[in-house]
């Protein structure tokens, strides 16, 4: 089993929501790269990344956030919010 850690941003910041409604976003980290880079300090491998602000409008909107993190760490990035088209 492999256990795979997740970061979900909204207005480019680590939030937590509660049953998906995003009034009750709370704010865990304003820096989503120093996150991942704690993550992968403690050997972890593979992060889930998930654009809340680019499910909502459809389309991706956070993209400098899932560069700087793929850029600047060696995880291997599993990315979803806001994918619709192949352009996407």
């Amino acid at each position: 089993m492999r256990i795979i850690p997740a970061i979900d941003i909204i207005d480019g910041k680590c939030v937590r929501l509660s049953k998906g409604d995003y009034d009750t976003k709370k704010i865990y980290n304003e820096n989503p790269l120093e996150v991942a880079k704690e993550f992968e300090a403690h050997g972890i491998e593979h992060l889930h990344l998930v654009d809340l602000d680019g499910a909502k409008s459809k389309h991706i909107v956070n993209h400098k956030v899932l560069e700087q993190i793929a850029t600047k760490t060696g995880l291997q990035i599993d990315f979803g919010g806001g994918l619709k088209t192949d352009e996407d």
